[in-house]
């Protein structure tokens, strides 16, 4: 490929310019009237407006993506992460008009975003899955009966649910009586369809992904894994590589079912696989992203390898660049997700950043969306940066964290900096024995 479109915005626009200049790759960005002004546009080497701020009127429209990308000759459309990354509709007309989709086939899109589909398909393939139903529940009085079975709590989701929309946890039969309807509800109006499912609540638990990478010869390997345990609103905050305080043998256990999943849908390009982990070390299939995530530089700091140029060269025809056995980690990485927004009620905060000043510490990667001066607005995701840290142990990633934090000056806006500080601190997290409870543990103490 000699010219990509970059289908996105932000920090994940730079990250992928960067990797595409390194290539000599030429890139081309889109941008809306609200980021007119961000980094990523004057990065690129074309830059197109492609509507007004509202995803809806600019990054989400997709046949403006396809002709601008006819118009540019580009080869490749490379999405990104969010936006119309796992869009199975959208992915299909990029193939359609001969243009390089730069992920997995619209197909296995498709199939792994309805999360009834994914279960199933897991279930079959003999990867563990949640207790709860295999199809979509038909009425109240079967999501009933099925709760009964499995026993409260239970999560009730949408099919086509994600980033903690369309699931309500539900304590007892009361509770999941008024939330029915009002879930089919929801998912019918973020996700065109009403179908909901059931799983059983897995108390006490860990949230374990799986790197996962495919090529068009059949070739599937991991990466190892990430904890994303550190959770507000269910959707995560702080990652890190390796998980803490797992058995080796667990670990092993998950990459093979990871892979296995990866089989039973032919995957090719980047992908995670999500498990929940329970006490006792039992883990379940939770969901397969199928698109780059948010958290894959911690995984980039553990192996040395760019994600986003093997994601490249495989779309492009290319075998995998390693061999499982070639794939080597070492040390400890750890993100921090920086967000604009209150550290108390983790509301969104926009506005002007009149000071941008990061912390100056050795062996940390800050991929940031933002510089002093610019706008924080309300029509996108709120996150400024990740900043990765590595180190050759957990103990000293973790201080340098704490460092950096110290030393990073971001005014004008409230951030969530006083929070990661607060978790680094924890007891909890520092044990490294923490669940997706530790935010509301801590909470709670405060």
């Amino acid at each position: 490929m000699k010219k990509i479109l970059i289908a996105n915005r932000g920090e994940i626009a730079l990250r992928i310019i960067h990797t595409c200049k390194q290539m000599g790759i030429e890139t081309v960005a889109v941008y809306s009237d609200a980021d007119s002004c961000m980094p990523f546009v004057k990065e690129a080497d074309y830059s197109f407006r492609i509507g007004e701020s509202p995803v809806n009127k600019s990054y989400l429209n997709m046949d403006q993506l396809i002709e601008i990308a006819i118009r540019e000759k580009v080869d490749g459309i490379h999405p990104g992460y969010g936006l119309l990354s796992e869009n199975s509709e959208f992915a299909r007309k990029v193939v359609d008009n001969g243009i390089i989709f730069i992920g997995p086939s619209p197909d296995t899109i498709e199939s792994m975003g309805d999360k009834i589909k994914a279960r199933t398909t897991m279930h079959e393939a003999g990867v563990p899955i949640v207790p709860g139903s295999i199809r979509g529940i038909k009425s109240l009085e079967e999501a009933q009966d099925l709760a009964n079975q499995i026993g409260y709590p239970i999560m009730l989701k949408a099919s086509g649910g994600g980033g903690g929309i369309g699931m309500v946890r539900c304590e007892n039969e009361q509770a999941l009586n008024q939330h029915y309807e009002s879930t089919k509800a929801r998912s019918k109006a973020y996700f065109g369809s009403d179908e909901v499912f059931i799983e059983k609540c897995i108390d006490n638990a860990r949230h374990i992904e799986v790197q996962i990478f495919g090529d068009q010869y059949g070739n599937i390997v991991h990466l190892y894994e990430r904890n994303c345990s550190v959770q507000r609103r269910n959707q995560k905050v702080i990652e890190e590589a390796q998980s803490p305080n797992i058995s080796s043998e667990t670990r092993k256990k998950m990459y093979t079912a990871a892979i296995d999943a990866a089989k039973a849908v032919g995957y090719k390009n980047a992908g995670t696989v999500e498990f929940i982990v329970d006490e006792n070390e039992h883990f379940y299939f939770l969901e397969m992203n199928t698109r780059l995530q948010v958290e894959h530089p911690v995984t980039e700091m553990l192996t040395s390898l760019d994600l986003v140029k093997w994601q490249i060269l495989v779309a492009q025809g290319e075998k995998l660049p390693l061999s499982q056995n070639e794939i080597e980690k070492s040390g400890h990485a750890i993100e921090l997700r920086i967000y604009a927004e209150d550290p108390k009620t983790f509301f969104p905060s926009p506005g002007k950043i009149t000071q941008l000043t990061w912390g100056s510490i050795e062996g940390i990667r800050i991929d940031a969306g933002y510089l002093s001066g610019l706008q924080v607005t309300p029509f996108y995701d709120p996150m400024i940066a990740k900043c990765v840290m590595f180190a050759s142990n957990r103990t000293d990633c973790i201080q340098k964290a704490q460092e950096f934090l110290d030393q990073t000056i971001i005014e004008g806006i409230k951030t969530n900096i006083p929070f990661l500080k607060n978790v680094l601190q924890s007891t909890n997290f520092q044990k490294g024995d923490y669940t997706t409870n530790l935010v509301n543990q801590m909470k709670v103490s405060n």
